[in-house]
């Protein structure tokens, strides 16, 4: 299975993890060493914030999608004895927007870095067969190692980290959320590659996915809506509208209607920044879109 993985993102090696958590925690927690500097984008998922924090390496988060600012923090380290280690996501989980990861993987290559990057939300999506966003951008030569999560676009248990044969023999000896627990059943294993397989031979639920995130985007605007949503390419939506109770309510309403969509509230999110986390889906109609929008609209 590790194999198949390997070749189907054109990686030297893949090692699978129980779930995305414990693979950005493996490797969070191991591959940093002692002087090592690690940059990651304010908005990180949890799952790497907990790895670093269990790591011997100094961190630092830099402004969110914001270049300059992690350009003046390599700058800052890049004269230190230790590695310098830039991690971001290429889908945010919250936001579903994405940084400039040409220009990223370019500062990474110019001061020397080491590149990571989480597929979390971009594998099944992005890509010719949905390998992710750094295939779908050709910058795999350009990244270290890259998290794949498989309870997304995959909808099944389980996680990997590519990389090259080193990476993959260092964590196998060092990453404790993979040594020290019981590993996936074979049925998990078995639905890994069911996923894949699916990747491989049928693109129509890729292409209606694109289309409904297009048809959104455009619905959206034509209603005056733009101004509320987070700017977004991918599945992910998300409308910010302050304020706990004013973001449940609504969501509330909306569930009236049929439409299962969550509100995202602090602490979750900072204060202010509570909002409705559309996910969109092949199987949403235009229909179905346009009326959610609609009732959105009349409700705010």
């Amino acid at each position: 299975t590790e194999i198949k993985i390997a070749a189907f993102h054109q990686a030297e090696s893949a090692l699978i993890f129980n779930s995305g958590y414990d693979a950005n925690l493996g490797f969070f927690s191991s591959v940093p060493q002692r002087n090592d500097v690690v940059l990651f984008d304010e908005l990180s998922h949890a799952s790497i914030r907990d790895g670093i924090r269990l790591s011997n390496a100094r961190s630092y988060k830099f402004l969110h999608n914001d270049l300059e600012d992690l350009e003046r923090q390599i700058k800052r380290f890049q004269n230190d004895q230790g590695a310098i280690y830039i991690v971001t996501e290429t889908v945010f989980s919250m936001d579903g927007d994405s940084p400039d990861l040409e220009q990223m993987a370019a500062l990474s290559e110019r001061y020397g870095c080491f590149f990571v990057v989480d597929e979390a939300h971009a594998l099944g999506i992005f890509g010719e067969k949905g390998e992710g966003l750094i295939d779908a951008l050709a910058l795999r030569e350009a990244v270290f190692a890259r998290i794949m999560t498989y309870g997304k676009g995959l909808g099944c248990h389980g996680a990997a980290v590519l990389g090259d044969t080193r990476l993959k023999e260092y964590l196998v000896n060092f990453a404790r959320s993979f040594i020290y627990t019981t590993g996936l059943p074979p049925h998990a294993i078995a639905t890994i590659l069911a996923g894949y397989s699916i990747l491989e031979t049928e693109a129509e639920a890729r292409i209606r996915l694109k289309e409904n995130i297009v048809y959104f985007n455009r619905e959206k605007n034509l209603l005056g809506l733009k101004p509320l949503f987070i700017r977004s390419k991918s599945a992910i939506q998300s409308a910010v509208i302050p304020g706990n109770e004013k973001v449940r309510n609504i969501a509330r309403q909306l569930e009236e209607f049929g439409f299962d969509v969550r509100p995202i509230m602090a602490p979750t999110v900072p204060e202010g920044q509570e909002r409705l986390r559309f996910c969109l889906h092949s199987y949403n109609t235009t229909e179905e879109i346009s009326e959610v929008l609609h009732l959105l609209n009349r409700l705010m």
